[in-house]
């Protein structure tokens, strides 16, 4: 994969952003700023908003509302939009005096089917459909007061924070670690009329939590974008439990398959559990000064 390719990925992510942003109230999480800030610059999404009278904030519970001179509103999202997100979408816009909702999440729809419980094969009849964004614009033009006003929900996949020419980092999934041995313990607690987990080798796809489930969906969705932008049709490896999950999940996640059908290129992704390997390095270091 070349350094330049992935770092458009980034690019050409934030243009469909900008291209929402004019005259807006901007909400991003966390993750996204941070890949706001590596992708492009807070300056150039200021630059796009080009409108002194809007401003950009953190996507909170908490968050100040658009005044009467703000109609329009574009929140970008990292995560699901599912639970806590759904509820704060709701607060904010109905304190606020939008006409004009644009929310973009970082997840595509296929993901979202699976959170709302969507069985494969009927996922499989939707291609090309998008119900669980088209239900959310019809809760944004109920939240905005108004039916005839403009709601858009769109998957836009950001991804990558690429801090440097080889490295890129992924700022939502910075709580996903490793499992570690006395997690086979938790796993077990949650299958009590099932065969007990002997160790980690024993841990597959069907025997974690739903939510640590999601999640790995989640970084698979982004991924096989990556590799769509590319064009490229990976080969995974893995080296640990929890690489070998993610590994199989995008072999087997169904968009994936489609794109690897008319991929043109090759790639080799390594999964790797980092498990305390950096602490060790780091010990080494000061021992040697």
């Amino acid at each position: 994969m070349s350094t330049l390719g992935v770092l458009s990925f980034t690019q050409q992510a934030w243009e469909q952003v900008l291209a929402k942003v004019k005259r807006a109230v901007v909400y991003l999480d966390a993750a996204c700023a941070e890949s706001l800030h590596w992708g492009c610059g807070s300056s150039r999404l200021l630059e796009a908003v080009g409108n002194s009278a809007c401003y950009l904030r953190e996507f909170e519970p908490a968050a100040v509302g658009g005044g009467a001179e703000q109609p329009k509103a574009v929140f970008v999202l990292s995560c699901l939009l599912k639970g806590r997100t759904v509820e704060t979408l709701r607060d904010i816009i109905c304190r606020s005096h939008f006409q004009y909702c644009v929310v973009v999440t970082a997840v595509n729809h296929a993901v979202h089917l699976t959170a709302n419980h969507v069985p494969p094969a009927a996922a499989a009849e939707l291609e090309g459909q998008q119900p669980v964004f088209e239900q959310l614009e019809e809760k944004l033009c109920e939240w905005m007061g108004n039916m005839n006003y403009t709601a858009e929900v769109l998957h836009v996949p950001l991804l990558l924070a690429s801090a440097a020419p080889h490295l890129a980092l992924t700022p939502a999934f910075a709580s996903l670690f490793p499992l570690l041995p006395q997690d086979v313990h938790i796993l077990n607690r949650a299958r009590p009329d099932k065969r007990r987990l002997g160790n980690l080798a024993e841990v597959d796809a069907t025997t974690l939590t739903p939510e640590l489930l999601l999640t790995i969906r989640c970084l698979v969705s982004g991924l096989s974008s990556l590799c769509e932008h590319l064009g490229v049709r990976e080969e995974c490896f893995a080296v640990g439990s929890l690489s070998r999950i993610i590994a199989a999940d995008l072999a087997n996640f169904a968009p994936a398959k489609n794109r690897r059908k008319t991929a043109t290129g090759r790639a080799s992704v390594v999964f790797v559990d980092r498990t305390l390997d950096l602490t060790g390095k780091w010990r080494l270091l000061w021992k040697a000064s």
